[in-house]
């Protein structure tokens, strides 16, 4: 057989059609039955956030490239013009079925248990007034309607709000051609209305249904011949000249400003809107007609969001889930000579993100700690973790790296960067051209001994306890010498561009993690035809970076078993003969986010395993400062290895296998609930127990890693199934 180059555009899948078919298995857990009614619900909204981001980022960029004339070729081999007419084919085709799930399956589902959104003229007496009353006291008040005329230019509509456009008449010049009228809804007003029943059911209604009904309020002395709800959505990317920028703080906070004053790239709008409406608002926006959305229901389908917050049945929700709280020593001494005796490992959101808090707080408050060094990607407004930094300012030297470029992050990020500037925290902002991606924490102490050392916490996830309730993350909590002392050399970098040839043991891009990966995967390929043991396991958010993919390609044609688990977009073809077909990829789409990065090596019978921060693309590899850290104590690399990793390959309930077609195909082979099978979420939450078990040393953390033992890849969900009945005992608790 021919050998193929492995640079063939067939070789690649497109990278933006693999994001929208990621966002298409989210919106098959709103269409599986098998979830929860409300759960579903949600589902849909995040399907509409997600498409949001994507239009707001990425189809902005395509219009720029082509504006801007362009001809770069995407490593299947199109030109951003044909890429964008793939694009905005797909989300054709994803947005009427985003609708079809809410009108022919959400909605009847929800109408069986009794909650119901109504248009007006379906509502009791009762329910009808509750909402005039609303509207009159509440809406009303903060509603500012406008006609377009030459005295009038039509507004600046804000990026994603919700709006209204009237065709008007004025009622005493009939002959008159007809004027257009907008009105945007504040962002303060909920976007939909409980209202009252009589049955002892729950019936709302939205927002812009009741606007529109009482509209004639507005425009006194008009007759409104049409209206329609819609919503545009503009380009969201920052544009910075750091260099010139006087500070790369203020270059943000203006831009941030801007991004509402963007480009309009795309309209949604209710399919019914008359067609003067939808003509006036496209030559408006000067948008092509590729790029309006005519929907056949609520414009934004996130507002169903507020549907799920305002239910209050939790028969209708997943039930809740208590993660594993996990204490590391008593107080400060305990707390750090336990990490001096062994690294913790933690999943989360299986094992309590508080556990990661708390050694930050301990660390503030403790008078031997000396100083303390982080990174801030993306945290919460009421951040616990910025509050551990704020505290111990002024009593340690504390220095913090605040990403200010975190992509719709970037106003909280500003906030708490002035304020630990105001705090007395020495704030940097990463590099110039270089978002700072990696998440790092490291303490300098003086211990009881008197010897100064460094303690480190490394993760896969943003230092946000918030989103760590839903995401799957991976911390390192660590004393070893020869990884806080790189982390050291990090931070350096970050602080003062003092770079070196090498971070080892830390893979660090853009410096070296590339190369390296390329070197790990080409190393397996060399133990494969020495007949040594060569396998490949790979869990991350995304695999498109095209030399990457190639050193997989050549592993596989050299014999090496290569796994990978990408929640996300996927533009290596598995399953090629010749090339790829010892390549095997899945996406696991669930009740939590797969978040974590984990990468196996076999390395002929000495595994190596790499936590971090970067995905297999290249803005993580060479636009970013990422860290990939290994896992060196031989319980947690067997635990990750020999538990984690195998449980995740042997999912078959949410798991999608990506075909050589770039299709994913769900294992189950029903997405309405008939056959449960094996769920790896349901696997380490089931693992996650009532009672405590107490001890010290690695015994405890042993119970508190799950370190399961004989869970080979391979082994089927009944083999992990009888190992978890087998082996967990009742703890819900674990003292290290």
């Amino acid at each position: 057989m021919k050998r193929r180059k492995l640079d063939d555009p067939e070789l690649y899948l497109n990278r933006h059609i693999q994001w929208l078919a990621f966002n298409r298995r989210v919106l098959e857990e709103a269409r599986d039955r098998s979830n929860p009614l409300l759960e579903r619900v949600r589902f849909l909204a995040i399907t509409a956030n997600n498409l949001d981001e994507f239009v707001e980022i990425r189809v902005s960029s395509f219009l720029q490239k082509i504006e801007h004339g362009a001809q770069s070729i995407s490593a299947d081999g199109l030109t951003p013009a044909e890429e964008l007419e793939r694009v905005s084919e797909e989300m054709h085709r994803f947005v009427k079925e985003q609708y079809k799930c809410w009108n022919d399956e959400l909605l009847p589902a929800l109408a069986k248990h009794q909650i119901r959104v109504l248009p007006l003229n379906q509502l009791s007496s009762n329910a009808a007034q509750t909402a005039k009353n609303f509207y009159d006291r509440q809406v009303y008040p903060m509603l500012t309607p406008v006609t377009v005329d030459p005295t009038h230019p039509f507004p600046h509509v804000l990026n994603k709000a919700l709006s209204i456009a009237f065709l008007l008449k004025k009622r005493k010049r009939a002959s008159e051609k007809p004027v257009f009228g907008v009105v945007t809804v504040p962002r303060a007003l909920p976007r939909i209305l409980r209202v009252p029943t009589g049955n002892g059911g729950l019936h709302f209604v939205f927002l812009q249904d009741l606007i529109s009904r009482y509209a004639e309020k507005l425009y006194r002395g008009y007759e409104i011949l049409a209206s329609a709800a819609f919503r545009v959505t503009r380009n969201s990317n920052l544009y910075l000249e750091e260099e010139e920028a006087r500070t790369l703080l203020e270059a943000v906070d203006s831009q941030v400003a801007q991004r509402r004053k963007g480009e309009a790239v795309r309209l949604e709008i209710e399919a019914g809107a008359h067609p003067e409406i939808v003509s006036h608002l496209v030559s408006t926006f000067e948008l092509d007609e590729s790029l309006v959305f005519r929907v056949e229901g609520p414009v934004n389908l996130q507002r169903l969001f507020n549907l799920y917050d305002d239910t209050p049945r939790p028969d209708l929700k997943f039930s809740s889930f208590v993660p594993r709280h996990v204490q590391i020593g008593h107080d400060a001494d305990s707390q750090f000579e336990v990490l001096r005796r062994q690294d913790v490992l933690l999943h989360h959101p299986y094992d309590c993100y508080d556990t990661v808090v708390n050694f930050l707080q301990t660390a503030a408050h403790d008078p031997r700690v000396l100083s303390m060094k982080q990174t801030l990607y993306r945290t919460n407004s009421d951040s616990p973790v910025a509050r551990a930094l704020l505290a111990a300012a002024g009593k340690k030297e504390v220095a913090v790296v605040v990403e200010l470029k975190a992509s719709f992050d970037e106003v909280s990020n500003i906030r708490w960067a002035r304020s630990f500037e105001d705090a007395g925290v020495q704030v940097f902002h990463g590099l110039a051209g270089l978002k700072t991606h990696a998440k790092l924490a490291l303490i300098v102490r003086r211990d009881p001994d008197g010897k100064i050392r460094r303690y480190a916490h490394l993760g896969t996830g943003n230092y946000n306890p918030s989103t760590a309730r839903f995401y799957t993350d991976l911390s390192l909590l660590t004393s070893d010498d020869r990884i806080t002392s790189a982390a050291h050399d990090v931070f350096n970098f970050l602080t003062a561009n003092a770079e070196k040839a090498h971070y080892r043991p830390l893979l660090v891009a853009p410096k070296d993690m590339a190369k390296t990966v390329i070197t790990l995967i080409d190393r397996e390929a060399r133990h494969a035809k020495r007949g040594r043991p060569a396998r490949i396991i790979a869990k991350c958010n995304a695999v498109v970076d095209p030399p990457v993919i190639r050193a997989l390609y050549r592993a596989s044609q050299a014999g090496v078993e290569i796994d990978l688990i990408v929640r996300g977009q996927c533009t290596l073809v598995p399953g090629l003969r010749g090339v790829s077909s010892r390549i095997r990829v899945r996406s696991i789409v669930g009740r939590f986010l797969e978040h974590s990065r984990i990468f196996h090596f076999e390395n002929g019978g000495e595994r190596e395993v790499y936590l971090g921060s970067a995905d297999w693309m290249p803005r993580n590899l060479y636009e970013r400062v990422e860290l990939l850290f290994p896992v060196k104590d031989d319980e947690l690399r067997e635990r990750l290895s020999k538990e984690i990793l195998p449980a995740y390959l042997n999912d078959t309930q949410k798991a999608r296998v990506l075909g050589s077609d770039g299709v994913y195909t769900r294992l189950r082979g029903d997405a309405r609930g008939k056959r449960r099978g094996f769920s790896v979420q349901e696997y380490l939450m089931k693992a996650v127990h009532p009672q405590g078990v107490n001890g010290s040393g690695k015994s405890a953390q042993r119970h508190s890693a799950l370190a399961y033992t004989g869970v080979e890849a391979g082994q089927g969900p009944e083999e992990l199934t009888e190992l978890l009945d087998a082996e967990v005992q009742d703890s819900g608790n674990a003292t290290v």
